[in-house]
C-alpha cells in the first residue's frame, strides 16, 4: 500500500514551472559621463512569484580605468528565482544608471529595460539605453540649471507600455547584462522552450543548477 502511495505521489503533475536567473550587471558604455552607479528591478506579471533571491538592488559606484578606454564596469551579481502557472508577463529586468552632473548633483544618465531570456543557458544582452527629454528650450535650460533633469517617478514604467507614447526621450548609452537561466517543469506543464540540442534539466534544486553553467 505504501509503494502505491509513493507511486501515486510522484506521477502527480506540477501545478507550477520555475525559473531561475542569476548573472550579472556587467558593464556600461556612456562616453561622455564617468563615476556613475546603477539600479536593477525586476517586472513581472500577475501570475509570477519570486521564491528567493533579490528583486532590487544597487551597485557600486564605478570609474572609467585607461585600461577599458571608455567602459564603465560592475560585475553587480543579480539571483532571483520566480514561479508561475502562466508565461504572460514574462520577467523584465529594469536597470537604470546614475551619475553627478557639473553642479554635482545626482541625475539619471539612463533608462533600461530587457526580458529575462526564455531559453535555458547563458546569454549576453546589451541594452539600449535612453533619458527623458524636457519638451521646450527653456524647460532643458531650467533643468540643467537647478540640477532637476527629467525622470521617472518609478523605473518600472520603463517595461510598460502605458503612457510611453507621450514621452519625449534621447538615446544615452549602451548596458551590457549577462544571463544564467534554468527553468524546471516548464515542458511539464506544456511550454516547450528548450532547443532540441539540449536536454531537459532535472534539477534537485535549482540553485545547483544555475552554478552548472
Amino acid at each position: 500500500m505504501a509503494a502505491a502511495a509513493g507511486s501515486g505521489s510522484s506521477s502527480s503533475s506540477p501545478d507550477v514551472f520555475l525559473v531561475a536567473v542569476s548573472g550579472q550587471i556587467e558593464s556600461g558604455q556612456f562616453p561622455e559621463f564617468d563615476d556613475l552607479y546603477c539600479k536593477f528591478c525586476f517586472v513581472y506579471g500577475q501570475d509570477w512569484v519570486p521564491t528567493a533571491g533579490l528583486e532590487e538592488g544597487i551597485s557600486q559606484i564605478t570609474s572609467k580605468s585607461d585600461a577599458a578606454n571608455s567602459t564603465l564596469v560592475w560585475n553587480f551579481p543579480i539571483d532571483i528565482t520566480f514561479k508561475s502557472t502562466n508565461p504572460s508577463g514574462w520577467p523584465q529586468i529594469v536597470v537604470s544608471v546614475y551619475g553627478p552632473d557639473f553642479f554635482g548633483n545626482d541625475v539619471v544618465r539612463g533608462y533600461g529595460a530587457v526580458h529575462v531570456p526564455i531559453i535555458p543557458g547563458r546569454h549576453i544582452r546589451t541594452i539600449p539605453m535612453f533619458v527623458p527629454e524636457s519638451t521646450s528650450r527653456l524647460q532643458k535650460f531650467t533643468s540643467w540649471f537647478t540640477g532637476r533633469r527629467p525622470e521617472f517617478t518609478d523605473p518600472r514604467v520603463v517595461a510598460q507600455g502605458e503612457g510611453r507614447e507621450v514621452t519625449r526621450v534621447r538615446s544615452q548609452g549602451f548596458v551590457t547584462i549577462s544571463f544564467n537561466v534554468v527553468t524546471k517543469d516548464m515542458k511539464k506543464l506544456g511550454y516547450e522552450v528548450t532547443p532540441s540540442d539540449m536536454q531537459n534539466h532535472s534539477l534537485v534544486s535549482v540553485t545547483e543548477g544555475i552554478h552548472n553553467y
